[in-house]
């Protein structure tokens, strides 16, 4: 058998996930890239049997099936179309894996890889002096000269930047109730968030806050590990995960409330991550039962009715690790439909991803703007004048994409929103 069989990518579970599919085929036309180059091979079907034919030792590792295999943008839009259950994330993780395991990478990819997963986001203090950087940076007027100069994967970085801005103060480590207290919730900044969309968990936090619950930050978190569970690095993965998960026990019941659907989607999977490990399995399991997206949060314990009118024909812009992930698909939208004045209108596919994939739309560029670009029809289409998003890769990808375009449609997320509808910008 050439490079491996079954043991490199994931044994016999893994045998029993493969045989899982009947190929019916139709997880087709839910797939982002099969919609963009209607080959099986850039479809779900297709890539499951090569991850057969690879399991096998048929074909290699790399070559084929990397390639085509890196070309997924893992939105897990064929779970919900797929009748039988396939779990294709698992799928995908073990080809990601395997992948990883098997190539070496350069000198340029290993720092990279070392400066940013082991040096950069597991601090919140780096993110955020970066992005302060970086808001000199636009602020200077530096970015009309640099623009031209950098390479590809850089320009489409700098493009995703959204503009900086700072909360003056601090976020204390416990943000009371306003009104009667309902209970307390545990707050995950995420680290993208913290540092470049701030606003955001401000305004997250308000709501929560309005709503009577009384929000705990706690300091020793850090990034919920998507990033490096993406790229094969499950030890980073592993270790990023137990600084989470001992972060929050300073109250272990109380529910973990997140804003951005990558990171939840995370950090629900966190039993799944140390599966089979007898020391650190039943807390993981445990801390996964707490998590909660805020909009699945605020439904449960039915919200307050904002006072104040918000007049905008707004569009909801579904994250793909909520809604194929998490399946929270309505609770976004019964928040928005709470805010007076708001009218939600729906795309006509809803379902779709929109292209961003954590890092896909920096490497994967041109496949990522075929997808945005029929997300952005289907916004045109609906005549909204706001678009809102609940993930941050999803908003930075969409904020591009609207101003590349050359649309004045306004990208917000719902927590925005709603804190406007509670008392100004940031709910204050």
């Amino acid at each position: 058998m050439r490079n491996s069989a079954y043991g490199l990518l994931g044994g016999p579970e893994l045998r029993t996930l493969v045989d899982s599919c009947t190929h019916c085929g139709l997880c087709l036309n839910a797939c982002p890239t099969y919609r963009v180059f209607r080959t099986e091979m850039e479809g779900p079907r297709g890539r499951i049997d090569l991850i057969r034919a690879a399991a096998e030792g048929r074909i290699g590792i790399d070559g084929s099936f990397a390639r085509h295999s890196e070309l997924c943008l893992q939105c897990r839009s064929c779970e919900s179309a797929c009748p039988s259950g396939v779990r294709y994330a698992d799928l995908a993780g073990a080809a990601g894996a395997a992948i990883y395991a098997s190539r070496s990478p350069g000198v340029l990819e290993r720092l990279l890889r070392w400066l940013v997963l082991e040096h950069l986001i597991p601090f919140r203090g780096r993110m955020r002096l970066l992005a302060r950087l970086l808001a000199v940076y636009q602020a200077s007027g530096l970015a009309r000269l640099v623009r031209p100069l950098l390479p590809r994967s850089l320009a489409r970085l700098e493009a995703l930047l959204p503009p900086i801005r700072f909360v003056r103060q601090r976020l204390p480590e416990i943000v009371p109730a306003v009104g009667p207290a309902r209970g307390r919730v545990i707050f995950f900044l995420g680290c993208l968030q913290d540092a470049f969309l701030e606003g955001v968990n401000v305004a997250t936090i308000s709501v929560l806050s309005r709503n009577g619950f009384e929000v705990r930050i706690p300091r020793g978190q850090t990034c919920c590990a998507a990033l490096p569970a993406h790229v094969g690095e499950t030890e980073i993965t592993r270790l990023l995960a137990l600084r989470n998960i001992e972060a929050c026990e300073v109250d272990g019941t109380a529910p973990i409330v997140n804003n951005a659907g990558g990171c939840g989607a995370m950090l629900k999977q966190y039993g799944k991550l140390f599966a089979g490990d007898a020391v650190h399995e039943a807390v993981a399991t445990r801390f996964s039962a707490r998590v909660r997206d805020v909009s699945e949060f605020l439904v449960e314990r039915s919200i307050t009715a904002p006072p104040r009118t918000i007049r905008t024909k707004a569009v909801y812009i579904d994250s793909c690790h909520l809604r194929h992930g998490q399946r929270v698909i309505q609770q976004p939208r019964t928040l928005l439909r709470s805010i007076p004045g708001l009218e939600l209108v729906e795309l006509s596919h809803p379902e779709q991803c929109c292209g961003s994939a954590g890092t896909y739309n920096v490497f994967h560029a041109k496949v990522a703007d075929r997808i945005s670009d029929a997300k952005i029809a289907d916004i045109v289409a609906t005549g909204a004048e706001t678009v809102v998003s609940a993930n941050i890769g999803c908003h930075l990808q969409l904020r591009r994409a609207v101003a590349e375009a050359g649309l004045t449609t306004r990208v917000a997320h719902v927590m925005e929103l709603l804190a406007e509808a509670y008392g100004g910008r940031d709910g204050q």
